[in-house]
């Protein structure tokens, strides 16, 4: 599913026009990017947890080469399924 699917399945489970759910979206998405950037976790019961983790600097390997590189330190969002989004999933895997 890409972004324009999405909002016409948010369009019209909520009712609203794609141009209003599109912008409900896109809210949603500056929101959680917004709160990541503070460091801050955006914590959805029943749904999931975005929160940023740090990784530490470690050495790779360029597999072109096989030379070894440093990989700096930086930091990823994460994103963490909650119960009801994994039982849901594990539902409909049931069902197949």
């Amino acid at each position: 599913m890409n972004k324009s699917e999405l909002v016409a399945a948010i369009a019209a489970k909520s009712e609203l026009s794609k141009k209003d759910a599109e912008k409900a979206l896109n809210a949603f998405t500056e929101s959680v990017s917004d709160q990541l950037k503070k460091g801050e976790k955006v914590q959805l019961v029943g749904f999931g947890t975005f929160e940023v983790i740090k990784r530490a600097a470690r050495t790779g390997k360029n597999p072109q080469t096989g030379k070894a590189i440093k990989i700096p330190a930086c930091k990823a969002p994460k994103f963490r399924a909650g119960k009801g989004l994994k039982d849901t999933v594990n539902a409909v895997k049931k069902k197949k």
